[in-house]
């Protein structure tokens, strides 16, 4: 059945915002070309954009830089401004962003363990207001929160956890009563995975997971290009898997006895200790017994996950990744060969400390552009 010409007209209006925002600038002889549509078409379409403040020219291309074909037409970046917040356990970090997602400001500060549920909020909103003051921004359209814990499916809120501080779930309450934006939250996991997937280590992937090995321990799981959550906002709830090795059994209330016991970030400076080591330089030390032994460890999760999906791929991520990097990586590949008959790549994180910034800016401009865009 044939689409209506409106509905023509928006599928085809969303095509070209997509390549602007993509492939960046491009003349309407280029987006004739990608788009496969006619000129006339397109000169109908770069009007309607023009018209409704989405697109603008933003200069020439052309040897001869003039004539109505050299225009370059651009994507409006200061349309809506977002807003991405990595909050963790003792801290807290804030990035502001134009609708192409290009940073204009970022900021972080730390919050201590002690400190009291609204003084804790007050903090990380003040953080936010004067990162969007710097940013230049009047007033932001979408905001993107990335927390630890587990995310509701049904109402996209932030459960109620233990071991996580209380102020997590409050901030989200109390952005979304004071901003006039959409506020979105999503597990720092699952954002870390995304910004892998788009713009770091597995950009070239549609299946892989990816393991949080920090604080605590977590995994992410993408397939087929899309990130699967679970029926309860679960999948990936890595640190509850029983290990061997272990004190005991994990609970429903705590990761005590699970992978989080061998591979959260206190057992890794726990084993470099072991090893004579000083836990703040061990992991890139180099040091070849310890990174074997952590390897091991390391392996005996990943190869629990990769007997169920088969990913093909695995990327270390959170602290221990970022600061193990393609060494450990290779370690850890090693020992989950030998584990496993199913092949599967073992990488490092290529964006570190800023993958979970990065995913919530992604979450927020795609709530943007989805609404903003025909």
């Amino acid at each position: 059945m044939a689409a209506s010409p409106s509905t023509a007209r928006a599928i085809n209006d969303r095509f070209a915002l997509r390549l602007l925002q993509d492939e960046g600038p491009l003349t309407a002889t280029q987006l004739k070309t990608l788009t496969g549509l006619s000129r006339p078409t397109v000169a109908d379409l770069v009007e309607r954009l023009q018209g409704s403040g989405l697109v603008h020219v933003v200069g020439e291309a052309g040897a001869e830089r003039r004539g109505p074909n050299a225009k370059l037409y651009g994507i409006v970046a200061d349309r809506a401004h977002l807003a991405a917040l990595d909050v963790r356990t003792r801290s807290v970090s804030v990035a502001v962003a134009d609708l192409l997602g290009t940073t204009l400001a970022e900021a972080s500060v730390p919050v201590g363990d002690d400190s009291p549920t609204g003084p804790a909020v007050e903090k990380a909103v003040a953080l936010l207001e004067r990162t969007v003051k710097e940013a230049g921004a009047d007033r932001l359209h979408s905001v993107a929160v990335g927390a630890p814990g587990l995310i509701d499916p049904a109402t996209g809120e932030l459960r109620d956890s233990s071991g996580l501080p209380a102020w997590h779930r409050r901030l989200v309450g109390v952005l979304q009563e004071r901003l006039p934006a959409h506020v979105l939250v999503e597990n720092e996991t699952n954002l870390a995975a995304v910004a892998e997937l788009r713009e770091g280590a597995a950009s070239d992937r549609e299946d892989f997971v990816l393991l949080w090995l920090g604080q605590g321990v977590g995994a992410a799981v993408v397939l087929d290009g899309r990130l699967r959550r679970g029926a309860s906002g679960g999948a990936g709830e890595i640190g509850f898997l029983p290990v061997p090795g272990t004190s005991g059994l994990p609970s429903a209330t705590g990761c005590d006895g699970g992978f989080h016991e061998l591979a959260c970030a206190a057992a890794v400076d726990a084993l470099a200790a072991a090893h004579g080591l000083d836990p703040a330089g061990a992991l890139a030390s180099g040091h070849g017994p310890f990174l074997d032994a952590l390897a091991r460890r390391l392996a005996v999760g990943a190869a629990a996950v990769v007997s169920v999906l088969d990913p093909g791929c695995v990327v270390l991520a959170g602290e221990t990744g970022h600061q193990g990097g393609p060494g450990l990586a290779a370690r850890v590949e090693g020992e989950l060969a030998a584990l496993s008959p199913l092949r599967t790549e073992v990488r490092a994180t290529a964006l570190g400390d800023a993958a979970v910034l990065r995913g919530a800016l992604l979450r927020a401009r795609d709530a943007a552009q989805d609404e903003l865009f025909p």
